[in-house]
Order: structure tokens, then sequence, then C-alpha cells
């Protein structure tokens, strides 16, 4: 990808928001389960989507190690990232009765509940500061939940609403969609499993053998897209562990089965049986299509999940306006 010069390039993966714009604290608006045919109608389903599906076609073919361009919004949400990571050794588990739900998390979280704004305010520059308060309540919603200690593909998708912000409001542009999925979210990835692993949080809305995995679901489809074309690499050798080893961390989908093997025990088609399945699908492009029609179905589509999504004026509920 070329280096763009001094000048930051005037296309970003959305529109630039005009300097009137009325920046807003998004709430939730799905309440009940007729209200999921508004989601489905919103500017912000389409535009998410549309961001979901922008990142799987820029990352296309290409490893986690290739070469790919950097910029400073970049760099300071790896920072931002990296602070969070810092926080979970700062806060060791506490002892106590329970095996899952360590109690600490809920002092980690109320950190990022007070440091939030802070934080996002490192990334997003001073002329777009009225923007902070509507981007950063995403980032604190993607982190899993204080009150039950649990984490799912709502939060996830929340992290990924937080990008989506960043974008709309011109701090990520066009050319940083692979270190958007390479830098970003993939540190992202390994802050989640560090606090699902240290507090030993509860897959929120889990399907337990029958969903994909506990927790993450776009490294999958992402991680599938890496994979399209690849000279040697099928899907029937994520189930084989020389291939994983050997391969994880150029691809985002290897890292995530490697993660399950380290978390699960026992058959591999036992604990992850949807995913044991997909390992039959011929071709990558199969699995990155089929991962997409099932990311809708089963997270998109359904109240349990959709219900805490949160709605401003970024990502609004309003019905698509067609141009």
């Amino acid at each position: 990808m070329a280096e763009s010069g001094r000048q930051p390039p005037s296309d970003s993966l959305e529109e630039t928001p005009p300097t009137t714009h009325n920046f807003m604290i998004p709430k939730k608006e799905i309440n009940t389960v007729p209200d999921m045919g508004k989601w489905k109608r919103s500017q912000a389903y389409a535009d998410y989507i549309g961001f979901i599906l922008t990142l799987n076609e820029g990352v296309k073919g290409k490893k986690l190690t290739c070469e790919y361009k950097v910029s400073e919004p970049i760099n300071k949400l790896v920072a931002l990232l990296n602070t969070l990571d810092r926080w979970i050794d700062e806060t060791p588990p506490m002892d106590q009765p329970s095996r899952f739900g360590n109690k600490a998390f809920r002092t980690w979280y109320a950190k990022l509940d007070q440091e939030a704004e802070n934080l996002v305010a490192t990334v997003v520059p001073s002329h777009l500061a009225a923007a902070v308060p509507e981007v950063a309540l995403y980032l604190k919603e993607s982190v899993g939940n204080p009150t039950r200690i649990d984490y799912g593909t709502g939060h996830e998708a929340a992290f990924a609403a937080f990008l989506c912000c960043l974008c709309k409001i011109g701090v990520l542009r066009v050319d940083d969609q692979m270190a958007i999925v390479f830098k970003v979210f993939n540190r992202y990835l390994e802050v989640m499993r560090k606090l699902q692993k240290t507090y030993r949080m509860e897959p929120a809305g889990s399907q337990g053998v029958w969903g994909l995995d506990d927790f993450q679901f776009l490294p999958f489809i992402w991680g599938s897209s890496q994979l399209i074309e690849h000279p040697y690499l099928e899907p029937r050798h994520f189930v084989d562990e020389k291939a994983v080893n050997e391969n994880h961390k150029d691809y985002m989908f290897l890292e995530c089965i490697l993660f399950i093997t380290e978390m699960k025990t026992g058959p591999f088609a036992e604990h992850s049986n949807q995913l044991w399945n997909i390992s039959a699908v011929p071709s990558w492009s199969k699995v990155n299509q089929g991962l997409i029609r099932m990311y809708k179905a089963e997270c998109l589509e359904k109240f349990p999940v959709i219900q805490h999504f949160k709605f401003g004026s970024l990502l609004p509920i309003q019905p698509v306006t067609s141009s």
C-alpha cells in the first residue's frame, strides 16, 4: 500500500461530519423484539455491516505480518489498548469461592469507566473534542459487562462500532483498513483474551457447543478472508495442530483456533462442533460467505445481543435515507 505524503488523504471510510454536527451520548433504542425491525432498517445497521464488509475486502489474502501503512491514530489506539492491558496487570484476580466471574474485573472496569473519555481524547484531535463522549461510550461497552462479569459478541460489536465511529469522524481513513484489523483489532483481541483468562469471564449469551465460539465472531470472518486463495492452507487444515502451530502468527483465524484449544479440553469436534463442521467446507471464500451470513443471523439479528446496542448521531437508529 502506497505511503501517503504529509497531506492526509481526504477520503475516510465515511464522510467527515460537518463542524456543526450535534454529537450525543448514544442510548438504547431496541427494547422489545418488534423493535428489531427498526434496527435492520436503520442507518446504524447499514453503516455497521458496510464497515465490517469493507474491512473484510481490505484484508483479503493478506497476512498479519505483511507490510501496511500505520498512521498516528493507529499507533495511539494501540497505546490505548496497551494501557488497558497494563491495568489488568495492576488488578490481580481476587481470592473468591466461585471459579468464574472474578470480582476484580469490576475494579478494572471502574478504571476504564472513569478514564474512557480521557483515553479517547488522546486519539481524537482537539477540533473534534465534541465527539469524544459519544465515541468513548462504545469503548466502555466493548470490554464485557461489570455486573454479570461476562463477555460476548455484543461487546465485540461495540468495539467494531467504536472503530466505525472513528472512521466517520475522519480520525481513521480508507488507507488505514489493514492496520485497523491487523494492528488495532488484533491488539484488542489479545487484551480481551487476557481479560477472559484473568477474570474467568462467562460467555455472554453463549450457545455453548452450538455457537461458533464462546466470545468472538469477527476474527473468524476477517481471518477467513485473509486465507482466501491461500496456496496450500485449506479449511480442513485448521483442525490440524501442526498447521495451526506453524501459521497462527500470520492468520487471525488460526490464532482463534489456538486460543480455543488452549482453553478447552477434549476432542475438537465435541467442544467446537460448528467450527468442526466449517472445516469440511471446500474453500475459504465459501467459509467467509457462510460466516457473514451466520454473523447476521446469529448476532446482528438476535434480540438478546442487539438490545444492548447504543445509537447516537454517528450510528443513528433513523431509517436509511436513500440518496
